[in-house]
Protein backbone atom coordinates (compact mmCIF):
# COMPACT_ATOMS: atom_id res chain seq x y z
CA UNK A 1 0.00 0.00 0.00
CA UNK A 2 1.05 3.68 -0.85
CA UNK A 3 2.13 5.89 1.70
CA UNK A 4 -0.64 8.32 2.01
CA UNK A 5 0.18 11.86 0.68
CA UNK A 6 0.76 14.66 3.11
CA UNK A 7 -1.64 17.65 3.47
CA UNK A 8 0.10 20.41 2.58
CA UNK A 9 -1.18 23.71 1.33
CA UNK A 10 1.17 26.56 0.83
CA UNK A 11 0.55 29.66 2.86
CA UNK A 12 -0.94 27.42 5.30
CA UNK A 13 0.42 26.83 8.43
CA UNK A 14 1.82 23.39 9.08
CA UNK A 15 2.68 21.24 12.73
CA UNK A 16 5.24 18.88 12.60
CA UNK A 17 6.18 16.33 15.08
CA UNK A 18 9.96 14.20 14.74
CA UNK A 19 10.82 11.44 17.28
CA UNK A 20 13.96 10.00 18.06
CA UNK A 21 14.10 6.45 16.81
CA UNK A 22 12.86 4.62 19.69
CA UNK A 23 12.04 7.32 21.71
CA UNK A 24 16.20 7.64 21.74
CA UNK A 25 17.35 11.18 22.36
CA UNK A 26 17.77 13.35 19.78
CA UNK A 27 19.64 15.79 22.21
CA UNK A 28 22.10 15.50 24.79
CA UNK A 29 24.55 18.91 25.45
CA UNK A 30 23.22 21.97 25.15
CA UNK A 31 25.58 22.27 22.06
CA UNK A 32 23.21 19.80 20.27
CA UNK A 33 20.27 22.07 20.82
CA UNK A 34 22.12 24.91 19.42
CA UNK A 35 23.02 23.02 16.35
CA UNK A 36 20.33 21.74 15.55
CA UNK A 37 18.71 25.32 15.45
CA UNK A 38 20.99 26.36 13.66
CA UNK A 39 20.98 24.27 11.02
CA UNK A 40 16.75 24.79 11.30
CA UNK A 41 17.93 28.52 10.43
CA UNK A 42 19.35 27.79 7.37
CA UNK A 43 17.30 25.47 5.54
CA UNK A 44 14.25 27.29 6.10
CA UNK A 45 15.58 30.59 4.45
CA UNK A 46 16.68 28.36 1.80
CA UNK A 47 13.30 26.33 1.35
CA UNK A 48 11.06 28.60 1.96
CA UNK A 49 9.76 28.11 4.95
CA UNK A 50 8.61 30.31 7.56
CA UNK A 51 9.04 29.15 11.76
CA UNK A 52 6.05 30.32 14.08
CA UNK A 53 6.70 28.28 16.92
CA UNK A 54 8.88 25.62 18.18
CA UNK A 55 10.06 23.17 21.18
CA UNK A 56 12.93 20.59 21.38
CA UNK A 57 12.31 18.18 23.37
CA UNK A 58 15.11 15.57 24.83
CA UNK A 59 13.86 12.89 22.13
CA UNK A 60 11.26 14.80 19.77
CA UNK A 61 10.79 18.11 17.82
CA UNK A 62 8.01 20.00 17.47
CA UNK A 63 7.63 23.00 14.72
CA UNK A 64 4.70 25.02 13.21
CA UNK A 65 6.27 26.08 9.77
CA UNK A 66 4.18 27.91 6.80
CA UNK A 67 5.44 26.62 3.23
CA UNK A 68 6.05 28.96 0.51
CA UNK A 69 5.33 25.89 -1.56
CA UNK A 70 4.15 22.50 -1.77
CA UNK A 71 7.40 21.14 -1.43
CA UNK A 72 9.11 23.16 1.17
CA UNK A 73 8.58 21.80 4.81
CA UNK A 74 9.50 18.35 3.40
CA UNK A 75 12.74 19.67 2.01
CA UNK A 76 13.62 21.55 5.36
CA UNK A 77 12.73 18.29 7.41
CA UNK A 78 14.79 16.13 4.44
CA UNK A 79 18.25 18.83 4.38
CA UNK A 80 17.82 19.63 8.72
CA UNK A 81 17.73 15.98 9.35
CA UNK A 82 20.32 14.93 7.49
CA UNK A 83 23.17 17.31 8.39
CA UNK A 84 21.93 17.29 12.08
CA UNK A 85 22.18 13.57 12.23
CA UNK A 86 26.17 13.96 10.49
CA UNK A 87 26.50 16.11 13.55
CA UNK A 88 25.43 14.07 16.21
CA UNK A 89 26.79 11.02 14.77
CA UNK A 90 30.04 12.77 14.54
CA UNK A 91 29.43 14.89 17.92
CA UNK A 92 29.02 11.83 20.43
CA UNK A 93 30.55 8.87 18.22
CA UNK A 94 27.45 6.86 17.36
CA UNK A 95 26.27 5.56 13.60
CA UNK A 96 22.78 4.87 12.28
CA UNK A 97 19.29 6.48 12.09
CA UNK A 98 18.86 9.15 14.95
CA UNK A 99 14.46 9.84 13.47
CA UNK A 100 11.73 7.47 13.68
CA UNK A 101 11.05 6.91 10.03
CA UNK A 102 8.78 10.14 8.55
CA UNK A 103 8.06 13.06 9.99
CA UNK A 104 4.20 13.97 11.25
CA UNK A 105 1.90 16.83 10.20
CA UNK A 106 -0.90 18.47 10.38
CA UNK A 107 -2.43 21.56 8.56
CA UNK A 108 -3.51 24.13 11.28
CA UNK A 109 -6.07 26.26 9.14
CA UNK A 110 -8.32 28.29 11.26
CA UNK A 111 -6.51 30.62 13.74
CA UNK A 112 -8.43 29.13 16.56
CA UNK A 113 -6.08 26.12 15.94
CA UNK A 114 -3.05 28.08 14.56
CA UNK A 115 -2.89 29.72 18.02
CA UNK A 116 -3.84 26.26 19.67
CA UNK A 117 -0.84 24.83 17.96
CA UNK A 118 0.82 27.66 19.28
CA UNK A 119 0.45 26.96 22.90
CA UNK A 120 0.60 23.36 22.72
CA UNK A 121 3.70 23.12 21.31
CA UNK A 122 4.95 25.78 23.65
CA UNK A 123 3.39 23.48 26.30
CA UNK A 124 5.22 20.43 25.81
CA UNK A 125 7.36 20.65 28.61
CA UNK A 126 4.94 21.20 31.37
CA UNK A 127 2.88 18.40 30.03
CA UNK A 128 5.62 16.50 30.34
CA UNK A 129 6.37 17.77 33.86
CA UNK A 130 9.95 19.13 33.20
CA UNK A 131 8.95 22.83 34.23
CA UNK A 132 6.13 24.36 36.05
CA UNK A 133 5.81 27.32 33.77
CA UNK A 134 6.65 27.56 29.70
CA UNK A 135 8.84 30.63 30.31
CA UNK A 136 11.55 28.49 32.36
CA UNK A 137 11.93 25.95 29.14
CA UNK A 138 15.07 27.46 27.07
CA UNK A 139 14.30 25.20 24.16
CA UNK A 140 11.21 26.50 23.01
CA UNK A 141 10.09 29.80 21.04
CA UNK A 142 7.94 30.68 24.19
CA UNK A 143 9.95 33.67 25.78
CA UNK A 144 10.49 35.14 22.31
CA UNK A 145 7.05 35.21 21.25
CA UNK A 146 5.81 36.26 24.74
CA UNK A 147 8.23 39.70 24.20
CA UNK A 148 10.87 38.51 26.83
CA UNK A 149 13.60 37.89 23.88
CA UNK A 150 14.24 38.33 20.46
CA UNK A 151 14.75 35.10 18.19
CA UNK A 152 15.64 35.30 14.41
CA UNK A 153 14.23 32.00 13.75
CA UNK A 154 11.18 33.29 14.38
CA UNK A 155 7.91 34.51 11.72
CA UNK A 156 5.01 35.64 12.94
CA UNK A 157 2.23 34.13 12.20
CA UNK A 158 -1.06 36.51 10.77
CA UNK A 159 -3.32 35.16 13.30
CA UNK A 160 -0.45 35.63 16.04
CA UNK A 161 0.02 39.85 15.25
CA UNK A 162 -4.07 39.85 15.01
CA UNK A 163 -4.11 39.19 18.74
CA UNK A 164 -2.81 42.95 19.31
CA UNK A 165 -5.83 44.85 19.95
CA UNK A 166 -4.49 47.71 21.96
CA UNK A 167 -1.36 46.38 23.57
CA UNK A 168 1.14 44.46 21.39
CA UNK A 169 0.64 40.31 20.17
CA UNK A 170 3.34 39.65 22.64
CA UNK A 171 1.74 40.94 25.54
CA UNK A 172 -1.81 39.59 23.99
CA UNK A 173 -0.57 36.06 23.29
CA UNK A 174 0.98 35.73 27.20
CA UNK A 175 -2.21 35.86 28.17
CA UNK A 176 -3.59 33.02 26.51
CA UNK A 177 -1.89 31.05 29.04
CA UNK A 178 -3.67 32.24 31.84
CA UNK A 179 -5.81 29.09 31.49
CA UNK A 180 -4.87 26.03 30.55
CA UNK A 181 -5.73 24.31 26.90
CA UNK A 182 -8.47 22.38 26.74
CA UNK A 183 -7.83 18.93 26.37
CA UNK A 184 -10.05 18.05 23.66
CA UNK A 185 -7.97 21.13 21.65
CA UNK A 186 -4.17 18.98 22.65
CA UNK A 187 -6.69 15.48 21.88
CA UNK A 188 -7.28 17.06 18.36
CA UNK A 189 -3.92 18.50 17.73
CA UNK A 190 -2.27 15.25 18.70
CA UNK A 191 -4.67 12.72 16.86
CA UNK A 192 -4.66 14.99 13.44
CA UNK A 193 -0.86 15.01 13.60
CA UNK A 194 -0.50 11.75 14.34
CA UNK A 195 -3.15 10.65 11.71
CA UNK A 196 -1.96 13.33 9.18
CA UNK A 197 -5.47 15.31 8.99
CA UNK A 198 -5.87 18.45 8.93
CA UNK A 199 -7.35 20.84 11.44
CA UNK A 200 -9.73 23.21 9.00
CA UNK A 201 -12.78 24.38 8.71
CA UNK A 202 -15.73 22.76 7.03
CA UNK A 203 -15.25 25.06 4.24
CA UNK A 204 -11.56 25.44 3.52
CA UNK A 205 -11.75 21.40 3.23
CA UNK A 206 -14.74 21.63 0.68
CA UNK A 207 -13.15 24.66 -1.25
CA UNK A 208 -9.16 24.24 -1.02
CA UNK A 209 -8.25 20.23 -0.06
CA UNK A 210 -10.56 18.59 -1.88
CA UNK A 211 -10.37 20.22 -5.42
CA UNK A 212 -6.97 19.17 -4.67
CA UNK A 213 -7.45 15.48 -4.18
CA UNK A 214 -6.36 15.43 -0.51
CA UNK A 215 -7.41 13.99 2.74
CA UNK A 216 -10.02 16.48 4.90
CA UNK A 217 -11.02 13.93 7.48
CA UNK A 218 -9.59 10.86 9.95
CA UNK A 219 -9.22 7.96 8.25
CA UNK A 220 -10.22 8.82 4.28
CA UNK A 221 -7.08 9.67 2.20
CA UNK A 222 -8.08 11.92 -0.15
CA UNK A 223 -8.31 10.63 -4.45
CA UNK A 224 -4.64 11.10 -5.05
CA UNK A 225 -3.56 8.66 -2.26
CA UNK A 226 -6.58 6.25 -3.14
CA UNK A 227 -5.21 6.47 -6.82
CA UNK A 228 -1.84 5.74 -5.29
CA UNK A 229 -2.60 2.35 -3.66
Amino acid sequence: MARVSRVVVPGVALHIVQRGNNRSACFEHDSDYLTYLSHLRQFLVKHGCKLHAYCLMTNHVHLLLTPAHVEACALVMRDLGRSYVMYFNRRHNRSGTLWEGRFRSCIAESGEYVLACYRYIELNPVRAGMVADPASYPWSSHTANVGLRSDPLLDPHCEFLALATGSSPHVAYRGLFSQSLDGGVVRSIREATNGGYPLASEIFKASTLAPLGLRTQRGKPGPRAQAAE
